[in-house]
């Protein structure tokens, strides 16, 4: 038997062909793919499992993430492509899909599409001397110290908001079970302000997203063991549900929402009458109850809101509705009792 036969000098002869054959195939990772994009992505990749191997006691989270991207290496130049698309999809929203077989947009997606819709509303601008006027439907529960809960029967409210900017002592009137209230501030009056939005002063706050969202953060003083995003969360909802303000600055209310922290989006929201669409929701976890904002499918329209909690509080219930209100009519008038489009008083 001769040397290239036996043992280690045979064993080298193979090896040494394995490798010559190898370098003359092509590489089927790389056939439909550039080469630097590529190998960019694969530098990557190993420096990943570079940096695994030489942890002793990576974190959880680490070790799922390694775990996962170590398979693409042995993927085909479609598969990679593939993998590189789910990864942006997921990224992007990090919420599943809706179960038609099509990847779900996320909350930020979602918020951009209202924002861009509301950015090309007509609106017309309000002056100091109307009134912003809105018809609702709402129900709300009171809260007993064993947590449970008794949500109202739905009532229909009307309210009309002076929009003075300086201060003053009647700053509303509300139309509710069949009388009228008017909404007086005692002693020098209120200004306009976070809590008395008018018109003039919306269109004052940052168009800026960043630049609002932290201008909302420095207004808002959340309620005891209440988080702050959620607390912000609340106030943007309140500024949307009875209020009239300018495009764009009900554009980038939306697009300071999407940057708050826990914000989702909901397949199916449903608002106190009872219309479908498509919701944003934030749970805060200090309270164990979450606030969902309502938009119509397809116009994207503001509906409503409702708030619930979202596990059992001691005799409270995960599921119990604790506050809905649906937008059923807005519009701007020239003096109380008047209602859009009627001379009624």
């Amino acid at each position: 038997m001769n040397a290239a036969g036996s043992g280690p000098a045979r064993a080298g002869h193979e090896e040494a062909e394995r490798e010559e054959l190898a370098r003359l195939l092509p590489a089927p990772a790389e056939r439909d793919v550039p080469s630097e994009p590529y190998l960019h992505h694969k530098d990557r990749l190993m420096q990943h499992i570079d940096d695994d191997q030489n942890r002793t006691t990576p974190a959880p989270a680490q070790k799922v993430r390694r775990r996962m991207l170590r398979p693409a290496l042995l993927m085909p130049a479609a598969g990679l492509a593939l993998a590189g698309a789910l990864a942006v999809t997921l990224t992007a929203g990090g919420e599943s899909g809706n179960g038609s077989g099509q990847p779900r947009e996320s909350a930020a997606v979602l918020l951009d599409r209202i924002a861009g819709v509301a950015e090309k509303t007509d609106v017309k601008p309000v002056r100091e001397d109307q009134l912003v006027y809105v018809k609702s439907l709402m129900a709300g529960a009171e809260l007993k110290e064993d947590g449970s809960s008794k949500l109202d029967p739905l009532h229909e409210r009307e309210i009309w908001k002076s929009q003075i900017s300086k201060p003053v002592i009647k700053i509303g009137l509300i139309h509710e079970d069949g009388a009228y209230f008017p909404l007086n501030e005692g002693g020098p009056g209120t200004p306009a302000g976070v809590h008395r939005p008018t018109y003039l002063w919306l269109s004052s706050l940052p168009t800026d997203p960043d630049a609002l969202l932290k201008e909302l953060y420095r207004m808002t003083e959340p309620e005891e063991g209440h988080e702050k995003a959620q607390a912000v969360f609340d106030l943007i909802g309140e500024l949307l549900s009875e209020n009239v303000m300018p495009p764009e600055n009900a554009a980038a209310i939306y697009k300071a929402a999407a940057k708050l922290p826990g914000v989702k989006r909901v397949d199916d929201a449903v608002d106190a009458a009872g219309r479908h669409g498509v919701g944003i929701a934030r749970t805060d976890k200090w309270a164990s109850t979450a606030t969902e904002w309502v938009f119509d499918r397809d116009s994207l329209a503001f509906l409503g809101e409702r708030r619930y909690r979202t596990e059992d509080v001691g005799a409270g219930k995960k599921g119990d509705i604790l506050e809905k209100f649906a937008v059923l009519e807005r519009g701007i008038v020239d003096a109380y009792r008047e209602r859009p489009d009627s001379d009624t008083k």
